[in-house]
Formats: structure tokens, sequence, C-alpha cells
């Protein structure tokens, strides 16, 4: 951003263009590459793609909300994915020879590690965009920015990739409440949130609520702090 800001890129049409055309792809492909996903690191992963796109949107919007709308939507990106990759990380026994990145070594979680599966949920929710999470004011700005430079196109591609990564978060969702056949309840590691791993995703997990519920505080940081 301060390399488009000092160059003055975005005044030139065929600039602007090109972010538009790789604004898109980025969508497009992110979403449809997470869609066949069973293993939730690179569901996560190409989803990142997609979100990227979304970010370049407001980007290609080049108005007064742009800065704005890029800082709210990185600083929400940034605690639902440390939240994601926590559970992840915490699901996952450093004493095997595989992490637990397959969407089936999450099913029925909520059964046995309820608190992890709370996290997790929020985590989804928030990079789906759903109200009362910080994902849903970030991409709330990135629309607004859009709307505002009437890029009408993109915002429908936009608003197409969020149907579909709202198709596969909520299948992430859904199997950490799936009960298998003969499934025992086991009870989470004592004292597990009260550790460096635990007390970062609970802690990430309060930021996306309450970016989602009062995201003002961080606005005036942020209105402070964009670049003239």
């Amino acid at each position: 951003m301060r390399f488009l800001h000092d160059t003055n890129a975005l005044q030139q049409q065929s600039v602007v263009m090109t972010l538009a055309i790789l604004a898109a792809a980025s969508i497009l492909f992110g979403n449809v590459l997470a869609l066949r996903q069973n293993n939730i690191k690179r569901l996560l992963g190409y989803s990142s793609i997609a979100h990227f796109g979304y970010v370049l949107v407001a980007v290609v919007a080049g108005n007064a909300l742009t800065d704005e709308a890029i800082a709210l939507y990185l600083a929400a990106y940034l605690v639902t994915t440390i939240s994601a990759f926590g559970v992840v990380s915490l699901k996952s026994s450093p004493f095997k020879s595989a992490d637990a990145d397959q969407l089936h070594s999450f099913r029925g979680m909520f059964w046995r590690r309820p608190y992890l599966t709370a996290v997790m949920t929020v985590s989804m929710l928030s990079l789906a965009g759903i109200p009362l999470t910080a994902g849903f004011i970030g991409k709330f700005m990135v629309i607004a920015a859009g709307v505002r430079a009437e890029l009408w196109w993109l915002l429908a591609i936009l608003v197409l990739g969020s149907a579909m990564g709202l198709y596969y978060y909520l299948r992430v969702m859904v199997t950490l409440f799936l009960v298998e056949p003969g499934m025992r309840r086991k009870e989470a590691p004592v004292g597990w949130e009260h550790q460096a791993g635990g007390l970062m995703v609970l802690g990430s997990m309060a930021l996306m609520l309450l970016l989602g519920v009062y995201p003002q505080p961080l606005l005036d940081i942020i209105q402070k702090a964009v670049l003239p």
C-alpha cells in the first residue's frame, strides 16, 4: 500500500484492471481448491488465497475506505488464523508421527474437547464472515469500499466466493459435532487452558468476538495509523 500510494499506481487504469483480475482469480481459484480439501491445513491455506482476493477488492476500490478496510481485514484475519491453526496444533500430539490435520481427525471433537471445539467453531464463523465475529466486520468494510467505488462485477464475484467459503467452513463445523457409532467420550487434558497454546487460542477467540461486537477502538487506532 505504501508503494501504491507513493507511486500513484492506482491512477493508471492498466494497474487497476490487473489488480481486479488478480482479485477475481484469487477469490475463485482459492475457494474452488478449498472446496476439494479434506486436509484442514490445506483447506485453510487455499482459503487464504481467496482472502487475499477479498483484500485486493479494497485495494482496487482506491478510495477513502481502502486503507481502513485493509488494516481491519488483516487484523481480523490474523487473530482468526492464529485460532484455527492453534486448535490444530493443540489437537495434534507431539508424540505422533503426523499432525491431526485430516478432517476426519476432528470428527466428534465436541464430545471430547468442547472448549477447543468452541474456538474452532468461532474461527470458522469468522473466516466465513458471519455477524458478531471479527471476520464479518473486515468483510463488511471491504464490501463498503467496493460499493463506494461501484465495483459491481467484482463484488458479485466476492459474494459468490463467500458462498463457496461458507459451504466448506460449515462442513468443518458440522464435522466437529458428528457422533460416530460406538464413539467413547474422552476428557480433554487437564490444565491445557493454562498453557501458552491454550491461552493463545482462548485469547484469540475473545478478540474475534470483541472485534465483531465492538470494533470501534481498533477502528480509532487504524484511522490514526493509516497512510496520509
